[in-house]
């Protein structure tokens, strides 16, 4: 593992800051009306604001045709860098023909808002298959990840791309810590180890107690959920982070654990998805990231522990980030407690397994999940926001 000024080095051991200053940012905005424009979905302006702020680094912009063939078929840039997930912008066949390379396209958010701009090098036709196959595992345009491939673009936009400016999260701006901001925080609170988690759903006590496994271990947890694009039927952002801020607040210590907002957008990859996650925390400083049963899966599949199993495809330099592996946690009624297999002689009765879609049904019902699953204060929270959400709908 090799160290930076700052702590862990950034995946290709440079932070890339695509942001612009002030100057560029004047110039891009004097061109605005007489550049071409693309309008960006929500998964890309998640891409742009990641790749802008260093955490999608050594990615300064959306792949080109040579990189993007790499990390579909070897899971590596075409240096050889190990990076498992494409970052594409996708376009029609008739954007794409109104635009030329060497143009500097203007990037708008979904409100047709100008938020950036692209240095379009390269246009290029790709497999939609073949990236279902090769980076979801299936080709089922029923999983969620596929089904965007496959609604997007025929043809891929190559380029630098620059952010006009880092605006504050319209929900959560004092939760809005950027890759140099968290490696700062880090230096000040002398954490040398620090392991990130992942999330996009709100912590139940499997969560809470591999969380707290990990930090008998290292010096401080990252708890970093993900607030950009999820599937419809997931759990709202505000309502995951006021569930953390419970925790957080009631049964969590103070000083070992940074609460940050991740802006990117779930693909829900499973394993290519777990080596994604872990080169972004990497990116944000930590040294050491979780993987759970089932990592970023969805239906069926995946196998429950494929997500750790593909870390073995990897040298642990080219990684640069340990990953901490956990099975499946329950509550074990014989001993009182959370445990795993490993830590439990329980028998498969004696074990409180409960899924976020059993939960989900049991908050439809206007029952509480119970304190073996979740702790009260946040299962309270979740019932109202269900509540508010089932009002809304009716209405």
């Amino acid at each position: 593992m090799s160290y930076h000024y700052d702590g862990i080095a950034p995946h290709g051991g440079q932070l890339v800051n695509r942001i612009a200053t002030p100057e560029q940012k004047q110039v891009f905005l004097s061109k605005a009306d007489f550049l071409p424009r693309v309008q960006l979905n929500e998964r890309a302006l998640s891409d742009v604001q990641m790749i802008a702020i260093g955490g999608f680094s050594p990615l300064t912009g959306f792949m080109n045709q040579e990189d993007y063939n790499g990390v579909v078929a070897q899971m590596r840039l075409a240096n050889g860098t190990v990076w498992s997930i494409p970052v594409t912008l996708s376009v029609s066949e008739e954007v794409a023909a109104s635009l030329k390379e060497g143009d500097l396209i203007r990037l708008d958010n979904p409100a047709g808002e100008y938020i950036g701009v692209l240095e379009l090098t390269q246009k290029y036709h790709y497999d939609k298959t073949r990236e279902a196959v090769h980076v979801y595992r299936t080709n089922d345009s029923r999983h969620p990840g596929v089904q965007v491939v496959y609604n997007q673009g025929s043809v891929n936009l190559a380029g630098d791309v620059w952010l006009l400016e880092r605006k504050s999260h319209p929900l959560f701006p004092k939760y809005q810590v950027d890759p140099v901001e968290s490696r700062q925080v880090f230096q000040q609170l002398g954490w040398k180890t620090v392991v990130g988690f992942q999330t996009r759903n709100p912590i139940h006590r499997a969560h809470e107690y591999i969380q707290k496994c990990a930090l008998e271990i290292v010096d401080g947890l990252f708890l970093h959920p993900l607030v950009g694009a999820t599937k419809e039927d997931d759990i709202a952002a505000d309502v995951r982070m006021r569930c953390y801020e419970i925790l957080m607040e009631k049964y969590y210590p103070h000083n070992r654990v940074l609460l940050a907002i991740n802006p990117s957008a779930m693909r829900y990859a499973g394993p290519r998805e777990a080596i994604f996650h872990a080169l972004i925390r990497k990116n944000y400083g930590c040294t050491h990231f979780i993987v759970g049963r089932d990592h970023a899966g969805v239906g069926n599949y995946y196998g429950t522990y494929d997500a750790q199993y593909i870390f073995d495809e990897f040298k642990p330099e080219e990684l640069g980030i340990v990953p901490m592996m956990f099975e499946h946690a329950f509550y074990c009624l014989r001993t009182q407690q959370m445990a795993t297999d490993k830590t439990s002689p329980s028998l498969p009765e004696e074990r409180i397994h409960l899924s976020g879609t059993k939960v989900r049904e049991m908050l439809r019902r206007g029952e509480l999940p119970p304190p073996e699953f979740t702790r009260p204060e946040v299962a309270t929270e979740l019932a109202r926001a269900m509540r508010v959400a089932v009002h809304t709908y009716d209405i």
